[in-house]
């Protein structure tokens, strides 16, 4: 629902707007009535390489400051310090939003970042919007683990500075540097009740194990503050398995599921949802299409091998169906009645989180799960906003919470 990029060519610097851009989807929030509900989209996206030179002053190494400072005086914006994304995720849309982008005007105050946000989230009738960032997602991918330590605290203190303190509407599951187990824990202990911080993010595109024990302190941690943990899923075309697709549409198609596909399964097999019963795992961005298989897969596994999984009580897929989900790229074409069971065997109703992925190429607008023909109107709002209120431990915003008393 967005305008066609044969229309945006036409378009001078004074014209590009969110706004204009995001035009069909304001009529369609207006005709669905998305202001009578709450509307909370759990991934979003941001390019904070647009402030690379804002984010490195905050990196505590002085020489790691000084190589990144080069690099963004230089015009790099990062490159060397971000592992490069092979592909076309830029390109291959309706929109290049990450250039065109850069043409849209704002005022100086607040951060630009907020203004932009702000702006596609009243277009799309989002209410509150969990922001990540976007070429950070591979930096988990870097043979240097303290540049992804030192770059992503740096990230982590100038989003809370910059963004979400400043917008209560827009709020965050922080960046862990996953490859360094001791840092990670630090930064739960840093940032737990910082503002707008709703839990912690593990970009998947890596190949450390979920289960080893270094990590156990930190979900335990993040268990006694309630504090939701996240696994956002990315490809890697450069990953082995994957050199072995030759097109995009393979390495996006496989690669947003596998890294996640993984450490779910060992996330399970493990027993780590026994050894933290209170601890809510959410994954991100790698559709719904899996989720079914890997029940399947596991459980018959499972039934010919317990010894293999001594620490589960219940089958693998009662541990999953315990677990949440984000809709976002929900596979929505072709047969209705297939992605019908896939709700019913997540239990979509209560485990189900909208997000947009917003404004990637691929991105959806609330629309997909509201214009849902199998999904009454409770289970529609519980999917779009009453799941995450709840997950997170927060309130509608008050104009919402007015339409719904």
């Amino acid at each position: 629902m967005e305008l066609p990029l044969s229309h945006h060519r036409r378009m001078s610097v004074d014209e590009f707007d969110t706004r204009i851009v995001l035009a069909h989807a304001a009529k369609q929030a207006r005709e669905r009535g998305y202001q009578n509900f709450p509307i909370i989209d759990v991934d979003s996206h941001h390019f904070e390489t647009e402030h690379f030179s804002e984010i490195v002053k905050y990196i505590d190494d002085p020489v790691i400051r000084q190589l990144l400072e080069a690099s963004s005086i230089a015009g790099y914006r990062g490159v060397g310090a971000l592992p490069a994304g092979l592909g076309y995720q830029d390109y291959g849309g309706r929109i290049m939003r990450e250039p065109l982008r850069k043409l849209e005007r704002t005022e100086p105050q607040p951060h630009r970042d907020v203004t932009l946000t702000r702006r596609w989230m009243d277009s799309m009738g989002v209410d509150i919007a969990i922001l990540f960032p976007t070429p950070m997602l591979h930096l988990g991918l870097h043979p240097q683990v303290e540049i992804e330590v030192a770059l992503s605290n740096a990230y982590n203190r100038w989003l809370v500075e910059h963004v979400l303190a400043d917008e209560p509407r827009i709020r965050s599951m922080l960046y862990l540097p996953f490859n360094d187990p001791a840092a990670t824990y630090r930064v739960v202990k840093e940032f737990t009740g910082k503002p707008g911080v709703v839990g912690f993010m593990v970009t998947s595109n890596r190949y450390r194990p979920v289960h080893h024990n270094d990590y156990m302190k930190t979900y335990a941690l993040l268990e006694e503050a309630n504090l939701p943990l996240a696994f956002h899923g990315a490809y890697n075309w450069n990953d082995q398995s994957l050199l072995m697709v030759n097109r995009f549409i393979s390495a996006h198609a496989l690669g947003f599921v596998w890294h996640n596909l993984v450490h779910l399964t060992n996330w399970v097999i493990n027993g780590i949802p026994e050894r933290f019963p209170k601890l809510k795992v959410l994954w991100i961005e790698s559709g719904l299409a899996w989720l079914p298989f890997i029940m399947q897969r596991l459980d018959n596994e499972y039934m010919m091998r317990t010894a293999d999984a001594p620490e589960l009580k219940r089958l693998p897929s009662e541990y999953i169906r315990d677990m949440y989900y984000t809709n976002q790229p929900m596979e929505k074409t072709g047969d209705m009645a297939l992605l019908e069971t896939t709700f019913r065997v997540i239990k979509a109703e209560t485990q189900l989180l909208y997000s947009s992925d917003y404004p990637h190429w691929d991105f959806d607008l609330p629309s997909v799960i509201y214009d849902l023909p199998f999904l009454n109107e409770a289970q529609k709002r519980q999917i779009l906003g009453g799941n995450a209120l709840r997950i997170f431990g927060m309130e509608a915003p008050k104009t919402k919470l007015a339409v719904m008393d």
